[in-house]
C-alpha cells in the first residue's frame, strides 16, 4: 500500500520526481523510491506503507533483472501466494515475500492482460523500456485511485490529484462539467476530475501509452445475463464470504476492524473471528456521540464484547470535531460531502498503532440494504403514470421545495425517464437547474447539458440495476474514494472484503430475489453468528451530527458558501457541499 506517481515521455526533471515523491509521503511513511530512465524518457516514484514483505526486497520502484520492465504499485494482491507458486513452477525465483515482485513477474511473463488474474485492490504503472510503452491499470471496482493527464508531450500520473497540479505542472483550469456533476451528486463522477484535462482512470480499466497514442480499455464488467442458480444459496454465500475475508486478512502486520452497530461490519467481524480463531487478538474501532439519535457506540461495544475484541471507542464532542476539521479539509483531494467519519476513525486507529483495517463497506450495495432498492422501481412507475405532469413540474418555482427530495422529484418528472435520472432523486444534492446556476457563479460559464443515459448493458432485474447503480456511482465515486483519501492521509490501509471482484462476481450469479432478500436476509442467514440485537434493529446508517455541529463550531466554514450561492442552501448538506467545493478550488489554485 502506498502512493505512486510518475511520467511517460515529456521532459520532467529529477527534481520534479523528488518533489512528487515528497508530496505522496503521507500515503507511505515507511520508505520511498525513485527510478528514472537514463534518457529521462520515463520516471516512477513510490512512497511505501509496508504491509506485505516488510523488508528491502519489497521496495519500489521494482525492475526486472534484465532491466526491461519497471513497476510502481499501490494496493494488495491477495492471491500472490497462489500466483507465486504458478510462476515458480515455470522457473521463476523470488528474493523476498512481497506481492510486488509477484505482480512484476506475472506482468513480464504474461503481459498486461494478466491483470484479470489478480484478486485484490490495486492501481499500478508499468513501463516497458524496450517497447517504450507505458501502462496504467486499476482494480475492478476502483478501490485504489489513479489520476492522469496526457498531451502530445507525454503522460503524467499519480495516486492523488493534487500532486499532478502542484508538482508536474498540469494546467490549473477548472472543469465546469465536473463542478456541475459534483453539485448534482456530492462527488465528482469518474472519469472527470475538478481539473480540466486531468482524468481518473476508470475502475476496471487499463491504459496503454505510446508516444502520441493513449488507449483506454475495460478489463472488467459485471454480467447482465439472466441468472440461474442451483444449490443452497446460504452455504454458497457463506463460503464466498469466508474466502473473501480470509484473503483480506493476508498481512505481515496486525489488522483491525471498523465496527459500527450495523449488520455489515458485524458480519466481517464474525467471519474474522471464525478465520483467526477464538484466541486471536482483534482490535475494533468505533465512534460515538453525546447526541443520542446518532450514537451507536453502546451497540458496537456490546458486539465487540460478544466477539471478544480489544475495543476502542472515541466519544466525540463538537469541540473534538472542530479540532479535526482543519486536517480533514487539508486531506481532501477532490470535493466531497462525506468522509469526515473515515478521517476521524482512521486517525484513531493509526494512533492505536494499527496500519491495516477491515471495513463493512459494500454490504448494502451487494445485498440490497438501501432504500433505493424499493424506491427506484416505484419512482419509475410513477414517472410512467404521471409523465403528463412533466411540463407543469418543469415550471413550478423550485423555491417551494428547495433542498428537498421533492424538488429533485419534480425535476425528474420534467426530464428523460431513465434509471440514472430516477437515482438522482434518491442520491442527488442539487437539481439540474440549481447546479447549473451554481456552476455559472463559480466558473463564470455553464457546462454542457447533463447526460442522463443509463450505463449499458443493463441487467434484466430491477434490483440488479439498482445494485449496479449503487456500485458504479455512489460507492465508486464517493464511498471508496473517501475511504482511500482519508485513511491514507493517516498512513492507514483500509480493506473492504465485500468489494472483492471474485466475491461479487460469484454472488452476482444468484438471482436478485435471493441475493437481495429483505433486511439483507441472505447475509444474516449466511453469517449466523450475527447477534439478534444487530440483525433485528432498524437500519440507521452511520451518521455524524453534522447539522448540529455546523450550526455551532463549524459555522465559519459555511459563511462564504451562503454568501456566493444564487440558490437557497437551507439544508446543511447543501451548505457543506458548496463550502467543500470552494475549499478544493482554492487548494488546487484553479481558475
Amino acid at each position: 500500500m502506498c502512493g505512486i506517481g510518475g511520467y511517460f515521455g515529456g521532459t520532467h526533471t529529477p527534481q520534479q520526481l523528488e518533489e512528487l515523491q515528497q508530496s505522496l509521503k503521507h500515503r507511505g511513511p515507511d520508505g520511498n523510491g525513485l527510478w528514472r530512465d537514463p534518457q529521462g524518457y520515463a520516471g516512477l516514484v513510490h512512497a511505501r506503507l509496508a504491509i506485505l514483505g516488510l523488508g528491502p526486497t519489497g521496495a519500489q520502484p521494482m525492475s526486472t533483472e534484465d532491466g526491461r520492465f519497471h513497476l510502481v504499485f499501490n494496493g494488495e494482491i491477495y492471491n500472490h501466494r497462489e500466483l507465486r507458486e504458478q510462476l515458480m513452477r515455470q522457473g521463476y525465483r523470488f528474493s523476498g515475500r512481497s506481492d510486488t515482485e509477484v505482480l512484476l513477474a506475472l506482468l513480464a511473463d504474461r503481459g498486461i492482460s494478466a491483470v484479470s488474474c489478480l484478486a485484490g485492490m490495486f492501481a499500478f504503472a508499468l513501463y516497458d523500456s524496450v517497447e517504450q510503452t507505458g501502462y496504467l491499470a486499476r482494480d475492478a471496482f476502483g478501490i485504489k485511485p489513479l489520476y492522469y493527464a496526457a498531451d502530445d508531450n507525454g503522460l503524467v500520473f499519480a495516486s492523488e490529484l493534487r500532486p499532478l497540479c502542484r508538482v508536474l505542472r498540469v494546467p490549473r483550469r477548472l472543469n465546469p462539467g465536473a463542478v456541475r456533476n459534483y453539485l448534482l451528486w456530492g462527488s465528482v463522477p469518474e472519469p472527470e476530475t475538478l481539473v480540466s484535462g486531468v482524468l481518473s482512470l476508470p475502475a476496471g480499466a487499463i491504459l496503454k501509452w505510446k508516444p502520441s497514442e493513449v488507449c483506454v480499455e475495460r478489463w472488467f464488467e459485471l454480467s447482465a445475463e439472466t441468472k440461474e442458480f442451483s444449490g443452497d444459496p446460504v452455504s454458497f454465500t457463506r463460503e464466498c464470504l469466508t474466502e473473501s475475508v480470509t484473503r483480506h486478512l493476508e498481512s505481515d502486520v496486525p489488522a483491525g476492524l471498523f465496527l459500527s452497530g450495523g449488520i455489515d461490519s458485524t458480519a466481517v467481524l464474525a467471519l474474522t473471528r471464525k478465520v483467526m480463531g477464538d484466541d486471536a487478538a482483534i482490535a475494533t474501532f468505533s465512534i460515538g456521540f453525546d447526541e443520542e439519535e446518532f450514537d451507536e457506540s453502546t451497540l458496537a461495544a456490546r458486539t465487540a464484547a460478544h466477539f471478544g475484541t480489544d475495543h476502542h471507542c472515541w466519544k466525540m464532542t463538537p469541540e473534538d470535531g472542530a479540532e479535526e476539521i482543519e486536517g480533514y479539509l487539508a486531506a481532501m483531494d477532490q470535493p466531497t460531502i462525506d468522509g469526515f467519519n473515515t478521517w476521524c476513525v482512521s486517525g484513531m486507529a493509526r494512533r492505536a498503532g494499527i496500519k491495516v483495517v477491515l471495513s463493512g463497506l459494500g454490504g448494502d450495495e451487494v445485498f440490497g440494504g438501501y432504500g433505493s432498492f424499493s424506491r427506484l422501481p416505484r419512482l419509475r412507475a410513477i414517472h410512467r403514470g404521471l409523465h403528463w405532469l412533466g411540463r407543469i413540474c418543469g415550471h413550478l418555482p423550485e423555491s417551494l421545495s428547495q433542498g428537498s427530495r421533492w424538488a429533485r422529484f419534480s425535476s425528474y418528472l420534467s426530464r428523460q425517464d431513465t434509471w440514472k435520472s430516477a437515482y438522482h432523486v434518491q442520491r442527488g444534492i442539487f437539481t439540474e437547474r440549481e447546479a447549473d446556476l451554481l456552476t455559472h457563479t463559480v466558473c463564470g460559464r455553464s457546462p454542457d447539458p447533463v447526460q442522463w443515459d443509463d450505463p449499458v448493458p443493463l441487467p434484466n432485474d430491477a434490483r440488479d440495476i439498482v445494485s449496479l447503480l449503487e456500485l458504479s456511482l455512489y460507492m465508486r465515486n464517493q464511498l471508496l474514494r473517501d475511504s482511500d483519501v482519508f485513511s491514507m492521509a493517516h498512513g492507514l490501509e483500509l480493506r473492504v472484503p465485500f468489494v472483492d471482484a471474485r466475491l461479487i462476481r460469484s454472488l452476482w450469479t444468484l438471482p436478485a430475489h435471493i441475493r437481495m432478500r429483505g433486511q439483507k436476509g441472505l447475509l444474516v442467514d449466511a453469517v449466523s453468528e450475527i447477534p439478534d440485537w444487530v440483525s433485528k434493529q432498524p437500519k440507521k446508517g452511520f451518521r455524524f451530527p453534522f447539522q448540529q455541529w455546523l450550526e455551532g463550531n463549524f459555522r465559519e466554514v459555511l459563511q462564504e458558501a451562503s454568501q456566493i450561492s444564487p440558490v437557497r442552501l437551507s439544508a446543511w448538506y447543501r451548505k457543506w457541499a458548496v463550502a467543500a467545493l470552494l475549499h478544493s478550488i482554492r487548494s488546487l489554485k484553479l481558475s
